[in-house]
């Protein structure tokens, strides 16, 4: 029997919830009603056909206290054919990778009728999310019970409620036994070992599994470049010119290291299957508004804003203020040297133990106080995106990070730029970059991981007593578990995260040949920050939605920029060597025209070996080229169907081709 949406069933009374919508307190009572409908509806009546409760019953009701929070929930058909609809990608029983079907589910490997596993409890709250996002206006004009909440076909429900308040956030629920069986082989238990990606990925979803393949394969990466540097610091540590060869081997390894990720990340990607899902047509993003009007490629009707107004903004607006921003940088800069200049006056008139001590402290100042401007400018960054008035998130993101981008690296190396070309003091280089690179760290673990743990459990033990004062004869667990996680921090996704390991490979890219420790400390810290970065995930912040993703995304374009620049960066520490400007010790224009002619070869060996590494190893290439193939074929046979069926119905059957009446009837039987 076919089984379609039309004949699942909406009203289970008690089934496995997935996703917690928590609604204003003063929420009308109709406006819940409709909510629910609307929710539990079939599909060809405009609704989602999840299953739907309130977490109290009406006897519970009257125990605890009431929160306005719902569960949502699927049967395990609807998540199957939600599977279908979002385009999700499963291993056949043949190997291949291929987008799932309902109708053909029995052709794919680890799928039985009463197994439940078969989609990951990840992907099953992505399925979720994507129905609750789809759910659309139809005839409405407004929210009932909100005159002033208006509505237009089209119009996402879930996003407008977001926007006017009425619910106040959507998150997935965590799954208590899961995660403690995922944070025993995770994090609880301190050993060098890999990371239980796959098992992340089951979890979280791809995008933050990627980040913590990434991380690990970072920290992995930064290990050889540790064991070069760590001898170099103990016998040669006033010797630059051995720095040469340091300098050299840095530019190959930054260039490797990150076309072997791409290789790496292929074949994870593909394994998980997002690595050829199709590519979900982008709505309009939350924020996104303008006037009422006709989308020229869907049809439907959305809020229309002019990029004309919108360039406006970017480039009267903020690019000045991104300008401004960067001045007052180089402003604090220039006060962080005038502090350096006093503390080794200071130093030198007195030369007690004391003030030798007094010597770091200009620079652990300003590493706290270029984390507190970085943070700072990361909301004003947020604020002018938002007001820009991107119609895609892709397009908001894009525009975010080059923002943030520009500003951080501006904010965190041109100290180190001005001490390496312009005072050419290496001493003061090595102990400034020594200095940003510890603080920085350690601010990092204290600010993201240590306080919000911190934080999160005197707040779980509050609600823990609450819950156990109300003596109540009803079970509490669920109620508990609900309350708990409503209050814990949203993460906001990897940017942060990615961001910190962009600027550690900056330290470490671009003068770890003045300071050949650089890297060793990188990676102390990045085995720390695993552990770290899975106790926020698991303990400190909600559960986040899973997101499919074929790679790390801009981050790859960001590194990739980063080694590039460290090319040119090392270049010229090379060209500034004794042992090089032994070499010529006249002339100084054939020094720079060598170190610059060195550099373009350099630049250009960087990209043969990126193009000679393909970014996809060849076994997935041929199975990627493979896909291909059957779409096209299958593509094939449908117009060849359709066509038939149109000339049969002008062709009467016994005036028929005998070819193509067997071939019809083929069909038929297919």
């Amino acid at each position: 029997m076919r089984v379609t949406l039309s004949t699942l069933d909406t009203c289970e009374s008690s089934f496995t919830p997935l996703v917690v919508i928590e609604l204003a307190q003063d929420v009308k009572d109709e406006t819940k009603e409709w909510l629910k409908n609307r929710i539990i509806a079939k599909k060809k009546d405009g609704g989602a056909q999840l299953l739907f409760r309130p977490l109290l019953n009406k006897y519970e009701k009257e125990t605890l206290e009431n929160q306005n929070l719902y569960l949502v929930g699927a049967s395990n058909v609807r998540l199957l054919l939600g599977a279908e609809a979002v385009g999700l990608v499963k291993e056949c029983t043949d190997a291949a990778m291929r987008a799932f079907t309902y109708g053909t589910r029995h052709n794919f490997k680890g799928f039985h009728d009463n197994n439940n596993d078969f989609l990951t409890m990840a992907e099953c709250q992505f399925i979720i999310k994507h129905e609750l996002e789809n759910l659309r206006a139809r005839d409405e004009k407004m929210i009932p019970g909100y005159p002033q909440a208006k509505l237009y076909p089209g119009k996402s429900l879930m996003r407008r409620l977001l926007t006017s308040g009425i619910v106040t956030q959507v998150f997935p629920l965590h799954d208590t036994e899961a995660l403690k069986k995922l944070e025993d082989t995770w994090y609880t238990r301190f050993a060098l070992k890999y990371q239980p990606i796959d098992s992340i990925r089951s979890y979280f979803g791809e995008t933050i599994a990627l980040y913590f393949g990434f991380l690990e394969y970072f920290t992995f990466a930064l290990i050889p470049m540790a064991i070069i540097g760590l001898p170099y610091y103990l016998f040669v540590w006033e010797d630059y010119d051995k720095y040469v060869i340091f300098a050299s081997f840095n530019l190959i390894w930054s260039t490797v290291i990150l076309e072997v990720w791409k290789r790496g990340c292929a074949n994870m990607t593909y394994r998980w299957g997002t690595l050829v899902m199709k590519r979900q047509f982008e709505e309009p993003r939350p924020g996104f508004h303008g006037v009422l009007g006709i989308n020229s490629v869907t049809g439907r009707e959305e809020p229309l804003y002019s990029s004309y107004k919108r360039q406006l903004r970017i480039y009267l607006v903020s690019l000045p203020f991104v300008c401004l921003c960067l001045y007052f940088s180089l402003y604090v800069m220039m006060i962080y040297f005038d502090m350096e200049d006093w503390a080794l006056s200071l130093h030198e008139d007195s030369g007690s133990e004391w003030t030798s001590l007094l010597l770091y402290v200009p620079s652990i100042v300003y590493a706290v106080v270029i984390e507190i401007m970085n943070r700072l400018y990361r909301y004003a960054a947020e604020f002018l995106t938002s007001w820009e008035n991107h119609r895609l998130e892709s397009a908001y993101q894009n525009h975010l990070v080059l923002k943030v981008l520009v500003f951080n690296f501006l904010n965190c190396f041109a100290s180190l730029f001005y001490i390496a070309f312009v005072l050419k003091d290496m001493k003061l280089l090595r102990q400034s970059l020594a200095t940003l690179l510890i603080t920085s760290q350690i601010l990092n673990q204290v600010v993201e991981s240590l306080l919000p743990y911190w934080l999160q459990r005197k707040y779980c033990a509050r609600v823990k007593r609450k819950v156990q004062a109300l003596k109540s004869e009803v079970d509490t667990t669920l109620y508990e578990q609900v309350l708990l996680e409503k209050e814990m921090g949203t993460y906001l996704g990897t940017f942060d995260d990615y961001l910190e390991l962009f600027l550690q490979f900056g330290y470490v890219s671009l003068f770890s040949c003045v300071y050949p420790l650089a890297a060793a400390f990188a990676v102390l810290n990045n085995f720390t920050e695993v552990n770290s970065d899975a106790l926020k995930m698991c303990r400190v912040f909600k559960r986040p939605f899973a997101e499919p993703s074929a790679s790390i995304g801009v981050w790859q374009l960001a590194f990739e920029t980063m080694s590039v620049i460290s090319v040119v960066t090392n270049c010229a520490l090379i060209g500034m060597s004794p042992q090089v400007n032994a070499v010529f010790p006249e002339s100084k224009t054939d020094l720079v025209l060598i170190v610059v002619a060195v550099e373009h070869a350099l630049l250009a060996l960087k990209f043969i070996l990126a193009f000679a590494i393909p970014d996809k190893p060849r076994h997935i290439q041929q199975k990627l080229a493979r896909l291909e193939f059957e779409s096209l074929e299958a593509l094939k046979q449908q117009v060849r169907a359709v066509c038939l069926e149109t000339l049969l119905d002008y062709i009467p059957l016994a005036q028929a081709p005998s070819h193509c009446v067997s071939f019809s009837m083929d069909l038929s039987v297919k």
